[in-house]
């Protein structure tokens, strides 16, 4: 797999199918771009996938004892999807949620989630000069077990007595290629203020059920609890091991204009 200038393509996503669009094999190509695999005589289709590249697709008869080449492949570089317009936006929160995964200490991990939270996006022309703001009702932590969400609460942890909320606010908007963004900004957490990257998928516009045009995301970051004085340590010398000290932070959002 070439791209546009001959260069391979690293880690492309291939998947081999039967006649019947049954999967027999699939994996990823090397560091050259190419790929071997060994399947019984028959017709085979092949789909190849890589971030920022149009898919590729193709079929392949295989013969009894006999190699089937494809030779070399060039993927064609897809085209970023539509940025929203300029303007005011913000989160749509029942179609978004934020979500964190944390392993318990030498068990397995913990899935969560925050309920309530709202945000507020000011796309700018150009878009990298953009601003973001997202606050997070602290209070609204949901692991599904209510007495480890009642600790998370607590004065242990989040401490959402004294802070309420958590909040994220970027000006920082850094296009990565395809569709692929950085977005960089101030968290703050427990009465203290990180910078935090958020390493964002750009999904592309699309229309609601009111036909309302909506831009949607993925992104993902890693927190360090004792960034911010949450301390792991403390905890297990107290002899409380509730989550490890590192949380992944999941976040699957649409937006929709303002007003």
């Amino acid at each position: 797999m070439l791209d546009p200038v001959h260069e391979p393509v690293k880690h492309a996503e291939f998947a081999v199918s039967d006649a019947m669009g049954r999967k027999v094999v699939g994996g990823e190509t090397d560091p050259y771009g190419s790929f071997m695999t060994t399947v019984p005589a028959g017709e085979y289709r092949l789909a190849v996938s890589a971030e920022g590249y149009t898919p590729y697709r193709a079929t392949a008869t295989v013969g009894e004892n006999a190699l089937a080449s494809l030779g070399d492949v060039t993927l064609q570089v897809a085209r970023p999807p539509e940025l929203p317009p300029a303007g005011d936006w913000e989160i749509e929160p029942t179609h978004s949620s934020i979500g964190f995964t944390a392993r318990h200490i030498g068990l397995a991990r913990i899935h969560g989630r925050f309920n309530s939270f709202a945000g507020a996006v000011r796309i700018t022309e150009p878009v990298e000069q953009s601003a973001m703001h997202v606050v997070i009702d602290a209070a609204s932590i949901d692991t599904n077990v209510r007495m480890r969400d009642d600790h998370l609460r607590s004065g242990d942890f989040l401490d959402v007595a004294r802070f309420p909320t958590l909040e994220f606010y970027s000006e920082r908007f850094v296009h990565k290629g395809g569709n692929r963004w950085a977005v960089t900004g101030a968290l703050s957490l427990h009465g203290v203020t990180r910078t935090v990257t958020l390493d964002t998928e750009y999904l592309g516009l699309g229309n609601g059920m009111e036909g309302e045009v909506r831009a949607a995301c993925r992104a993902t970051t890693e927190l360090h609890r004792d960034d911010f004085t949450v301390s792991w340590q403390t905890m297990l010398a107290r002899g409380i091991a509730v989550v490890g000290p590192s949380i992944r932070v999941d976040l699957d959002v649409q937006i929709v204009r303002k007003g």
